[in-house]
């Protein structure tokens, strides 16, 4: 879908720059002296089959059993397109563990292989032992060909334990959000086909998940095919505990939205709060916290775009003001895939994905 070409200098600039608006809470686009230098660990994400375009990128929670193929603090990268660059038919998920050596193109550790194709930003851990990811799967790399998706549930030793699949709450997991309490979980879903948010309620067991209830609570999210990034639709997911609103990144709206009650809710909202929608945002894709409290989405240039501000990152409040912004590649349509770990004294925090060079950068950032 991208050139390729070596971004470490870049990579290790936007984290910084990153940083500093992490740290500071700056709401000037004008760079600052940096305020410390993070530690960053750039890998490759390409396995030995050749799979490209990362998409969703994830932490290992700490709490997560051992005993299996990855551990706490750990981070896991799904793969969208194969080795011929055809969108929604790549099938791996690679893990990382970011204190030992880097991986070079081709060498990518295979933490799963899919049998369903076109895995995507909907990835997640639960501390109980699982992984989820989300797939929205083409035959030939088009849209034509676009199909029914499906989440599927993965034991800590790579094993396939379950599968997902409802035309109605889940026709096309785009990316994911989970609010985990251990024996159970709430885990929010966008569907970027039917322009809906689903919330399925989960029971979480020693050897499986178990679905108690699927809600639709936001519905109505603009959703169309794309010439570049195949389609648009409600993408990133970021749930806050404390108020229970849960933050949607709508690539084709342009625009932040939050859904109150998101936990609790037995019906669907339209679309929800407006919370952010800035000049600045070009086709917000992923959305996480940031370890001050701030929110993260990636822009993938899908709408608004502009040469001077490509592939870019940009953080703001829960209120709606714009903190900072930074580059990922200096080429468009890099930026997809973030996670956070928040609260935790973790060796590494805060993770990217840059699909243009398909390439993982880890790195830690300040709290509050």
């Amino acid at each position: 879908m991208h050139a390729r070409w070596n971004s470490a200098r870049l990579l290790w600039r936007a984290l910084v720059a990153a940083g500093l608006g992490l740290l500071a809470g700056s709401s000037t686009r004008t760079e600052a002296a940096p305020a410390f230098v993070p530690k960053v660990v750039n890998s490759s994400t390409i396995p030995a089959n050749g799979d490209v375009n990362p998409y969703g990128v994830a932490f290992v929670p700490a709490g997560f059993p051992s005993g299996g193929l990855i551990a706490p603090g750990d981070v896991l990268v799904a793969n969208f397109n194969d080795s011929g660059n055809l969108q929604g038919t790549g099938t791996t998920i690679v893990s990382f563990s970011p204190n030992g050596a880097l991986a070079p193109p081709g060498t990518a550790t295979v933490f799963f292989s899919s049998p369903l194709a076109g895995l995507d930003t909907a990835l997640g851990v639960l501390r109980g032992g699982f992984v989820i990811v989300g797939n929205v799967p083409t035959t030939d790399g088009t849209y034509a060909t676009i199909g029914q998706g499906a989440l599927q549930v993965i034991d800590r030793h790579g094993d396939l334990v379950g599968t997902l699949s409802d035309s109605t709450f889940l026709d096309s997991p785009w990316d994911l959000a989970i609010d985990d309490e251990g024996d159970h979980a709430r885990i929010f879903v966008s569907n970027v086909l039917s322009g809906t948010v689903t919330r399925v309620d989960v029971a979480v067991g020693s050897t499986n998940v178990m679905v108690l209830r699927e809600t639709i609570i936001g519905q109505n999210y603009a959703h169309a095919p794309n010439g570049a990034a195949l389609v648009v639709g409600p993408t990133g997911l970021a749930f806050d505990r404390k108020t229970g609103a849960l933050y949607v990144a709508s690539t084709a709206d342009n625009a932040i939205f939050a859904v109150t009650n998101a936990a609790h809710a037995t019906g669907a909202v339209n679309k929800g709060i407006p919370v952010f929608s800035d000049p600045s945002l070009r086709g917000p894709l992923a959305l996480r916290f940031a370890p001050n409290g701030n929110l993260l989405t990636a822009n993938g240039d899908a709408f608004n775009a502009d040469p001077l501000h490509p592939s870019e990152i940009v953080e703001f409040t829960t209120n709606g003001r714009f903190v900072r912004e930074y580059d990922v590649d200096s080429s468009q349509g890099g930026a997809f895939g973030i996670d956070t770990v928040l609260g935790e004294d973790a060796p590494f925090n805060y993770a990217v994905i840059d699909d243009v060079t398909n390439n993982l950068s880890v790195s830690r950032q300040p709290g509050e």
